[in-house]
């Protein structure tokens, strides 16, 4: 069967009309005449017959086989476009037309957090991630996407896969760059004793690990994994969430500063280990909300240790169950709310009673992004800006930042 590529879906799928309905092709890009046997709404085994001007060589060895990459084979510029039509359709889909700022890209080699699989062998170890839609694993020891200092950590991930792992199972091994050395947590190793906790605390040692987490136990800790926001320093808790590149991070809140310009008074929701409420606090008193203590409690410590911050408070509070009501932001001139995939509909909807002057919103999905939005757009504020960000290169995940205000 002969097709067109019409358009990307929101997956990365190629997408072409068929006679009943669409019809969905992995690796191909718009414009291209693609030949293969149909199978439901699946192009099997495509092969290209128009190749796309956007087409290009995958910079990745691994390309063709690991599913870390789902668009090494499209020009960076159809990414930038595709990715920003994506936020483009979400905020269309809840009737919403506001114009979307150049997206701004991580570079290649920046990820400072990955979560590797790793399996013993009869040889010793092999590490990578998944095929495409398969439990076979690829291994990638010349990845494009993770930072030098991850890759670097490989070969102490292969010795802890020998020293905890089984033939029978895999293990997700969770690594993140830090200021004091690599901060790696296990999971679906052999359960701890103690000659295997003892055998792991070596190979922390020998390997220079700043913290060895397995299965939430920390068995290991050399030296405080501190993270930099800001002026301060915090070592968030093993498999805390941490943004996935500095130059994602430094983005977002670059977007969050200009947000919420001039604002003395900040109420950060969501606010995890401080991403946001530590460099806020350089010049403005911010109220800091997470429903993980120990976040909030790693929050308040890097804080407490910093020189040259205002006043913050903290407090751990269920956001989805408990959410701040209306009279809580009283005299509050800003808020920052960076809420999880799912978004924060009760939440925005306390907050669109509250009257603050300014939102300024991150989001690492669109689509719930988009219908909060529309909650607070209908109490009267007003949608600024929304700045889109790609801090995860050649996969469909795309995330941004937005400002409101009344």
């Amino acid at each position: 069967m002969k097709l067109t590529i019409e358009r990307l879906g929101h997956l990365g799928d190629a997408i072409a009309q068929g006679e009943n309905g669409p019809i969905f092709v992995a690796q191909m890009l718009p414009g291209e005449v693609v030949e293969g046997e149909l199978a439901g709404d699946k192009l099997l085994n495509p092969r290209i017959l128009t190749p796309s001007a956007d087409r290009v060589r995958p910079p990745c060895a691994h390309a063709r086989t690991c599913g870390g990459c789902l668009m090494q084979h499209a020009t960076d510029d159809l990414v930038a476009a595709w990715k920003t039509e994506v936020v483009r359709s979400a905020l269309a889909g809840q009737g919403i037309d506001v114009p979307l700022l150049p997206i701004l890209t991580s570079p290649p080699k920046s990820r400072r957090r990955a979560t590797i699989a790793g399996r013993r062998t009869k040889s010793g170890a092999m590490l990578g991630f998944h095929a495409r839609g398969s439990d076979a694993l690829v291994a990638v020891p010349n990845c494009l996407l993770l930072h030098p200092d991850l890759m670097a950590t490989f070969p102490a991930l292969e010795a802890l896969v020998i020293t905890g792992g089984s033939r029978k199972s895999e293990l997700a091994l969770t690594i993140t760059r830090s200021l004091a050395g690599p901060d790696v947590s296990v999971a679906g190793g052999k359960p701890l004793d103690g000659q295997l906790r003892l055998a792991l605390a070596r190979v922390a040692e020998a390997h220079g690990l700043a913290r060895l987490t397995w299965e939430g136990e920390v068995v290991a800790l050399r030296t405080a994994p501190m993270q930099a926001m800001g002026r301060a320093k915090v070592a968030p808790p093993p498999g805390a969430f941490l943004q996935a590149t500095e130059q994602g991070q430094a983005d977002l809140l670059a977007a969050v500063q200009q947000a919420v310009a001039g604002a003395k008074r900040i109420t950060d929701l969501f606010a995890g280990a401080g991403t946001f409420a530590l460099p806020l606090a350089e010049r403005a008193e911010v109220h800091a909300v997470e429903g993980d203590a120990a976040m909030i409690a790693a929050l308040d410590k890097g804080w407490r240790q910093a020189e040259g911050l205002k006043r913050i408070t903290s407090e751990a509070r269920d956001l989805f169950r408990r959410p701040l009501e209306p009279d809580e932001f009283k005299n509050v001139q800003a808020v920052v709310i960076d809420p999880p995939r799912a978004g924060a509909e009760a939440q925005t909807k306390t907050l669109a009673l509250s009257r603050v002057p300014i939102i300024a919103s991150v989001s690492c999905n669109p689509v719930t992004f988009a219908r909060d939005a529309r909650i607070l757009l209908a109490a009267g504020y007003r949608l600024d800006w929304v700045q889109p960000i790609d801090q995860f290169r050649w996969s469909a995940h795309v995330e941004l930042a937005a400002r409101f205000s009344l």
